[in-house]
């Protein structure tokens, strides 16, 4: 992670990895329409715990799909 003048720069690929890996399970499950398009609340989930340090594209996969699984309506 790259830091400058105190804004901080997110790492694009571990974030879009991690995306890419949750989304694409979602997707698999039904969870998530399969289109093209990005899910917003998925990815907000995903850059909120990148923010707070989660670095780890599989752990922040892992994550994002258990809280996005628990806030979906049954």
């Amino acid at each position: 992670m790259l830091v400058e003048r105190g804004l901080q720069v997110m790492n694009v690929e571990v974030v879009g990895d991690a995306y890419a890996i949750a989304s694409n399970y979602l997707r698999r499950t039904g969870s998530i329409s399969d289109t093209i398009t990005t899910n917003d609340t998925l990815l907000d989930i995903i850059v909120e715990m990148f923010q707070r340090g989660e670095f780890n594209r599989i752990r922040l996969a892992n994550k994002a799909i258990a809280r996005f699984e628990a806030a979906a309506p049954v």
